[in-house]
């Protein structure tokens, strides 16, 4: 009976102290484009229901742009994408002293374009 007790609460004690890791997520964009689509906005509101639910749990938020085009012109479409994304979270709740946010501009891809126009999205970790 002692030991059944000792094991439940062993298991309660065990329950409270469940550790969440980083989440990861990704939003990709139209060439030249910073708008936010149907599946973009679906993802930002994924994250941010995630970052409520987890107060005071660090948000980072990197930008990317394709090689097309000049460094300057993808540096700047890459702020542009990072901005939106971090509005429309602070927007859904996110407190905006929680999210870092990079524009690191031009990053090469290796199957499709697609990939370098993209934002990623990471809670847990900066």
């Amino acid at each position: 009976m002692r030991r059944t007790f000792l094991s439940i609460a062993l298991l309660v004690a065990l329950a409270g102290c469940h550790v969440v890791g980083p989440e990861h997520f990704v939003v990709f964009f139209s060439p030249w484009s910073s708008d936010l689509d149907a599946p973009a906005k679906q993802v930002v509101a994924t994250v941010a229901t995630r970052a409520r639910q987890r107060p005071g749990t660090p948000l980072t938020v990197n930008g990317y742009a394709s090689p097309v085009g000049t460094v300057d012109a993808n540096k700047k479409i890459s702020e542009r994408r990072t901005q939106a994304v971090v509005d429309a979270l602070v927007a859904a709740g996110v407190p905006a002293d929680r999210i870092v946010q990079r524009a690191h501009g031009v990053v090469d891809y290796t199957l499709d374009p697609i990939e370098s126009r993209r934002v990623e999205l990471t809670l847990g970790e900066n």
